[in-house]
């Protein structure tokens, strides 16, 4: 199996309703490119695509492609950043937070160009989405939250509702209201990713799976070594996200890798009664829940803690109590698939994008990686062509290095992790 393969993915629902995909290559000899991508995740992916219009583009993935993050995350599509308006008023103040938000709005347009341009068949659905209050108390900033998108953003898409109502569109007893989007929604991730994949592929993008680097070179161009082969380039793109490793040690400490893992129940015999309205829901734990409808009627839960990097013996039996915690009444519905990915967190939860030279990168998307890519991408192909603008802002939002580097991040943030746990059980 490919580098990415790991933490259950061949048994993933995505890989077992995976459109077809040709595999591509491995690398073999030495290539010449005006551009090479390290990754086959939405960040390269949507680089390359982006590229491909004015540059000549070679992407390298590990792996297979769409088998990171990309592919087995939680399908969720949340307008926005991380950081809630209100958190980016604070940040950067009104004028520069509406700058800030609006590029993530135009990433959103982005994703769903793409999906209707290149006919991506992926299940979208912008059905919605709602972030259930876990707690009384937070209904309170959600107002705050939804005034500050229609006054500073503004952003009319966002109401606060109450708790019968969040009852009666989400059939657990757990919340006590929800901050509802009607633009969000949600897809099937792997499908997207191999959409994008097709697409870059026939816009000419040369593709190779298999093919890990394993050095870049940043002295004169970019030089990307991996075992079978080499790429020369004038520009490099590192879209490697919680799979970077020790790739770029000059980057590694700004990111934290994160285990999450999803299950996939049995077909529901009522699938709306247990969510109306295929919404997308995730709650306000800091330890977050995030659940959907599949396209057949299953349930697609993500959540539980987890501290060590060390894979659950059973998945399936490690993320259950979280799932009957919040529907006890799935007790007896048979959990058939069961998986787990890595994605990467920043110290402010805002991305990392930036560059060494001529290697561009971004990283670091912190649950908010369906979406954010895409405008990431943009600034990136801008850059290259001499539109330096929307890089400069992007850039601009670096998180900090964890405190250690990448030597400490992994035991400081275990102790942070137990603390916000302990207080969501308080």
């Amino acid at each position: 199996m490919g580098f990415n393969s790991g933490l259950g993915m061949e048994r993933s629902y995505y890989a077992a309703t995976a459109n077809p995909f040709a595999p591509a290559p491995k690398l073999e000899g030495e290539l010449k490119a005006d551009v090479v991508v390290i990754g086959g995740g939405y960040t390269g992916l949507s680089t390359a695509l982006q590229l491909s219009r004015d540059f000549s583009v070679v992407l390298l993935e590990a792996g297979r492609i769409g088998w990171g993050a990309s592919g087995r995350n939680g399908g969720q599509l949340i307008p926005g950043w991380r950081k809630g308006a209100t958190d980016l008023v604070k940040l950067y103040g009104e004028g520069r937070a509406r700058e800030v938000f609006d590029l993530s709005l135009q990433a959103r347009e982005r994703v769903m160009q793409w999906i209707a341009d290149e006919n991506i068949s992926c299940d979208l659905a912008v059905s919605g989405h709602v972030s259930t209050a876990a707690k009384p108390g937070d209904l309170a900033w959600m107002r705050e939250e939804v005034e500050t998108l229609e006054r500073v953003m503004r952003y009319p898409h966002a109401r606060v509702i109450g708790a019968d109502e969040m009852r009666a569109k989400v059939a657990s007893p757990l919340f006590h209201g929800a901050l509802f989007d009607r633009l969000g929604g949600h897809f099937h991730p792997l499908n997207y990713a191999l959409g994008l994949a097709e697409a870059a592929r026939r816009k000419g993008v040369t593709l190779f799976e298999n093919s890990r680097a394993v050095s870049i070179d940043t002295l004169s161009g970019i030089v990307v070594k991996t075992d079978s082969g080499t790429v020369s380039a004038r520009y490099g793109v590192l879209a490697c996200d919680a799979l970077l490793e020790g790739l770029e040690p000059r980057i590694a400490g700004r990111i934290m890798p994160v285990a999450n893992y999803l299950v996939a129940t049995a077909p529901l015999e009522n699938p709306s009664a247990l969510i109306a309205d295929n919404l997308a829901v995730s709650d306000t734990r800091f330890v977050v829940n995030y659940f959907r409808l599949s396209a057949d009627g299953r349930l697609i839960f993500g959540g539980g803690e987890r501290y060590t990097p060390n894979e659950p013996a059973d998945i399936a039996a490690f993320v259950r109590p979280f799932v009957l915690k919040v529907f006890p009444q799935l007790t007896d519905i048979p959990i058939e698939y069961a998986w787990g990915g890595l994605v990467s967190i920043t110290m402010t939860r805002m991305p990392h994008v930036g560059r060494i030279g001529d290697l561009f990168f971004a990283h670091g998307y912190s649950g908010q990686g369906t979406i954010i890519p895409a405008i990431a991408a943009r600034g990136m192909a801008e850059a290259m062509a001499g539109e330096p603008k929307l890089f400069d802002v992007l850039s601009g939002l670096a998180p900090p290095e964890f405190p250690g580097g990448a030597a400490l991040r992994a035991p400081l943030h275990v102790l942070g992790m137990l603390w916000y746990a302990l207080r969501d059980r308080l």
